[in-house]
């Protein structure tokens, strides 16, 4: 089996896209990060779940977590409305990490050992061009993983 038999598309958003709807479309897919995608649909980045967090939440409730308790539950769930105008290129890194990428025909084997190294739970699948065919999530390869060997 190979990364293109596992893959599957996946909501992508671009730099513009405002960091609400990348929320809205990490939260619906159950994505633990969603891939940036350039003008011609290659990736440029990933955008983890967690930096949106970092910039969802203020400064001190962060460095404070003591802070988070004097907030009232019906308050404390509406945090992340105050995301305002910012972007997906906002929430990015100055020099983003490259995506990790690999190509069609690449091995599970080749994916498992990418997403380890990187630490990432999301691959980018892609074609001799470098643009997006499909993504493979953590979950959706250890899911493949599992049943393969499904003989005992």
């Amino acid at each position: 089996m190979d990364a293109s038999n596992i893959a599957v598309n996946l909501p992508t958003v671009t730099a513009r896209d405002p960091v609400t709807k990348a929320v809205r479309i990490m939260a619906l897919a159950r994505m633990p990060g969603l891939i940036v995608v350039d003008e011609e649909g290659r990736p440029s980045a990933v955008l983890p779940g967690t930096q949106v967090l970092r910039l969802a939440v203020p400064g001190a409730y962060q460095e404070d977590p003591a802070l988070c308790r004097t907030i009232d539950e019906a308050h404390a769930d509406l945090f992340w409305g105050e995301l305002g105008d910012l972007t997906v290129g906002d929430c990015l890194p100055r020099q983003p990490a490259t995506p990790a990428t690999v190509p069609l025909h690449s091995t599970l084997l080749e994916v498992a050992a990418l997403m380890a190294r990187l630490r990432s739970p999301i691959v980018a699948v892609v074609d001799r061009e470098r643009r997006l065919t499909g993504a493979i999530t953590l979950e959706r390869l250890l899911t493949c993983l599992a049943l393969s060997g499904q003989d005992d």
